[in-house]
C-alpha cells in the first residue's frame, strides 16, 4: 500500500454540549491517517511548530505512520483552532484560527514519498494542491478535499486542479457554491463535467452521495445513540476510503463504493469521542465488525 496525505495538523480546543478538550491533536492529515492506518502504512506530509509535543509525534508513529514527511519549523507555533458546537451538534462556531507555520506551508514531499500510487490532498489553497501533484510521479488515483474559502478566493486555481485529479470531496453547501446552483444533485452532476471522474458530497448526520458516471450513490450515515464531538469525521472519512482503496490497489466503481461505505463506518467511530481518541484506539476487527453491521443495514 503506497498511500500518501498532505494536510494540516493542529491543536484544536473543542466544547460541545458533552464537554470541552483543550489543545487536543488534529488537523485534516492526523485524523486522515488514524483513520486509513487500519488499512496499511500512511505517508503524511505534514507542518509544525517548536512547540509540537514530541510524545504526539510518537503517538502517531506508534501507530506506524511514516512522519518522514513531517516538518517542523524552528522558533514556529503550531496551526490552531477553537469551535463551539451547537446543542444540537449541527452547527459549529469557529471561535479562532491561528494557522502559524500552517499560514505559508510548501509541502515537500521525500523522495520515497513521490512514487505514492494513491494521493489524497487534505484541505489546503488549490495552488498548494497542486504543488503537491508536480511532485508525484505516476499516481494511480489522486483525491482532494477543498472548502468555501478557496471557492471564494482561488476558483481558477480550483478548477485547474479539478481538471487534473480522479476524485473531489466536498459537502453539500460547498457544491452548491462552487457549482452556482441550488440543488445537491445538479451541483454533483456539474462538478463531474469539471473534470474529476467522481465526486463524493458529504451530508453531515445524513451520510454521502457518491456521483459517478450516470450513476448516483446515497449512503446513510451509521446511526448512533450518542455524538459526542463531530470534529474530524470527515477528514476520518476521507482517510479509511482512501486506505481501503490503497489497500486493493484498485479504484473501480466497485471497489470505491464498498471503500466510501468503510469512510461512514470510520466517522461514525471518530464522533463517538472528542479529538482523535476514539478513531487511534480503533483495530481493523472493530472496523469490520461495524462494517458487517452497517452492511446488513443497507440490504432491502
Amino acid at each position: 500500500m503506497s498511500l500518501v496525505v498532505v494536510g494540516s495538523m493542529a491543536y484544536d480546543s473543542i466544547k460541545t454540549p458533552h464537554g470541552d478538550v483543550q489543545d487536543a491533536l488534529g488537523g485534516s492529515a492526523v485524523y486522515f491517517s488514524l483513520a486509513a492506518n487500519v488499512y496499511g502504512r500512511v505517508r503524511l506530509v505534514g507542518v509544525v511548530g517548536e512547540d509540537f509535543r514530541p510524545e504526539d509525534q510518537a503517538f502517531l508513529e506508534e501507530r506506524n505512520i511514516d512522519t518522514e514527511g513531517l516538518e517542523r519549523v524552528p522558533g514556529g507555533k503550531t496551526f490552531r483552532w477553537s469551535g463551539e458546537y451547537s446543542p444540537d451538534m449541527n452547527d459549529r462556531e469557529t471561535l479562532s484560527v491561528d494557522l502559524n507555520v500552517f499560514e505559508n506551508f510548501e509541502p515537500k514531499l521525500p523522495e520515497k514519498y513521490r512514487d505514492s500510487r494513491f494521493v489524497f490532498l487534505a484541505n489546503g489553497s488549490p495552488g498548494t494542491q497542486l504543488s503537491v501533484l508536480e511532485q508525484v510521479r505516476d499516481p494511480q488515483f489522486v483525491m482532494a478535499d477543498s472548502m468555501d474559502l478557496w471557492i471564494q478566493t482561488q476558483k481558477h486555481e480550483l478548477l485547474d486542479l479539478l481538471g487534473k485529479i480522479d476524485g473531489v470531496l466536498l459537502n453539500d453547501s460547498e457544491a452548491l457554491l462552487l457549482t452556482e446552483t441550488h440543488n445537491v444533485i445538479t451541483a454533483g452532476r456539474a462538478i463531474l463535467e469539471l473534470g474529476p471522474s467522481l465526486v463524493v458530497v458529504k451530508k453531515g448526520e445524513h451520510g454521502a452521495l457518491l456521483f459517478q458516471g450516470d450513476e448516483i450513490v446515497p449512503l446513510p450515515a451509521f446511526p448512533l445513540e450518542e455524538v459526542r464531538d463531530p470534529t474530524g469525521a470527515g477528514d476520518s472519512f476521507a482517510g479509511a476510503l482512501m486506505g481501503r482503496l490503497a489497500r486493493g490497489g484498485v479504484a473501480d466503481s466497485a471497489a470505491f463504493k464498498e471503500a466510501l461505505a468503510h469512510g461512514v463506518v470510520a466517522a461514525s467511530f471518530t464522533v463517538q469521542d472528542f479529538g482523535v481518541a476514539r478513531i487511534a484506539a480503533v483495530d481493523e476487527a472493530a472496523v469490520e465488525e461495524r462494517f458487517q453491521t452497517y452492511r446488513e443495514m443497507l440490504k432491502f
